[in-house]
C-alpha cells in the first residue's frame, strides 16, 4: 500500500502499480471479443448507456480477426511507446469493447485462453457489466487467474441510481455491489469506471460515488469525463459540458477523498477526435493531464488526504 505520496507522485498510478507487481512498465493492447451489450439488443435495455456511441472500442481491434493476429497489430500499434525490450511479457490483453463477457462460455473460454497463454502476454483486462457475470463466468475468470493475473472492469459511472436512471445504465448500483463481492470472494480485483460531469450530477454526488467505491473496497478506478460523442444519444439532449476547470476541479475532489490503497488507473479519458463534438479542450490529452498535475501541485493535493477509514 503506497504511503509516500509526493509532489512528483501525488495519487497512486497505474504505472507505480504495475511496475511494483511486475517490475517492468506493461503496455496495454485494445482487443475484441466481438460481444455487443445486453443494454442494446433488448435484453437489459435498448439503445445503451446515453453516452455510448461505440462501446469504448474505438481503438480495439477488429473482432474478425484471430486473438493471436490482434495482439501482434496491436503491438505494432503501441511500438512507439516502447522504450525498450523489457525481460519477459510486456503487454496486457485488455477486452475493452462494450461488454466482454456478454458472449457464449465456449467462445469466452477460446479467446481468454487464446490471450493468456500468448507468451507476450503478462495479464488479462476484462472490461464488462455486472449483469453478465454469472457464476460460471466468474469461474472461468478464476481460473484464467492461475495461469495469469486478470483483473475485471466495472462500469459504473455513478453510485446515484437516479443518475444511472437518466444515463439508461440498466441495471441497479446493488447489482454492482453484488458482482464486485462475488469476484472479490475469487480473489479478482476489480476496477471501477467513473465518470464526471453526468448530467444532473452536484460534486456532492460525485464524491458519494467515491465513498460508495471506498465502502466497497474496489482495488481500482479509472475517472473519465463526459464526453458528447456523435451518435451517442447524448448528442441529442440539451447538455452543457464541463470546462476543463471544472473538472479539474470534480477530479482533485474525488482524488483527495479516494483511499490511499485504490489504483488510479486513468485520470481523464479521450475518445476519437472523429467524432469528439464537445468537450473541444479534451482532445489535447497532454494538455489536459499537465493542467491535472500543475493543480494538483500548486494546491498541495493528493489522493487520501480527505480520506476516512471506513
Amino acid at each position: 500500500m503506497p504511503h509516500d505520496f509526493s509532489a512528483e507522485r501525488p495519487y497512486y498510478t497505474f504505472d507505480s502499480y504495475i511496475k511494483r507487481a511486475f517490475g517492468r512498465k506493461l503496455y496495454r493492447l485494445a482487443l475484441s471479443a466481438g460481444t455487443t451489450c445486453p443494454n442494446r439488443d433488448g435484453t437489459a435495455g435498448a439503445g445503451g448507456c446515453i453516452f455510448c456511441a461505440g462501446g469504448a472500442g474505438a481503438f480495439a481491434q477488429s473482432p474478425q480477426l484471430p486473438v493471436a493476429e490482434q495482439i501482434e497489430r496491436a503491438k505494432a500499434r503501441v511500438s512507439a511507446k516502447l522504450r525498450r525490450a523489457a525481460d519477459g511479457p510486456s503487454y496486457i490483453a485488455y477486452f475493452q469493447s462494450y461488454t466482454g463477457t456478454y458472449a457464449p462460455l465456449p467462445r469466452l473460454r477460446a479467446l481468454f485462453t487464446e490471450a493468456v497463454m500468448h507468451p507476450d502476454i503478462a495479464a488479462l483486462s476484462v472490461a464488462t457489466r455486472p449483469d453478465c457475470l454469472d457464476e460460471q463466468r466468474v469461474s472461468l475468470l478464476e481460473s484464467l487467474s492461475r495461469i495469469r493475473p486478470v483483473w475485471v472492469e466495472l462500469g459504473l459511472q455513478s453510485a446515484n441510481d437516479g443518475t444511472a436512471r437518466l444515463c439508461n445504465r440498466a441495471y441497479p448500483t446493488e447489482l454492482f455491489t453484488a458482482a464486485a463481492a462475488r469476484l472479490r470472494l475469487r480473489g479478482l480485483p476489480v476496477v471501477a469506471h467513473v465518470i464526471l460531469g453526468l448530467p444532473g450530477e452536484t460534486r456532492a454526488d460525485m464524491l458519494a460515488t467515491v465513498d460508495y467505491l471506498n465502502r466497497l473496497r474496489v482495488d481500482g478506478v479509472k475517472f473519465h469525463l463526459l464526453h458528447v460523442l456523435r451518435g451517442a444519444q447524448l448528442a441529442r439532449m440539451p447538455y452543457t459540458a464541463l470546462t476543463m476547470d471544472e473538472y479539474i476541479g470534480h477530479l482533485i475532489a474525488c482524488l483527495r477523498r479516494l483511499s490511499p490503497r485504490i489504483v488510479v488507473h486513468r485520470i481523464t479519458g479521450d475518445g476519437p477526435k472523429s467524432d469528439l463534438l464537445a468537450p473541444l479542450w479534451s482532445a489535447d490529452k497532454k494538455r489536459v493531464l499537465n493542467a491535472i498535475h500543475q493543480r494538483l501541485r500548486a494546491e498541495g493535493a493528493y489522493q487520501g488526504m480527505d480520506y476516512t477509514p471506513v
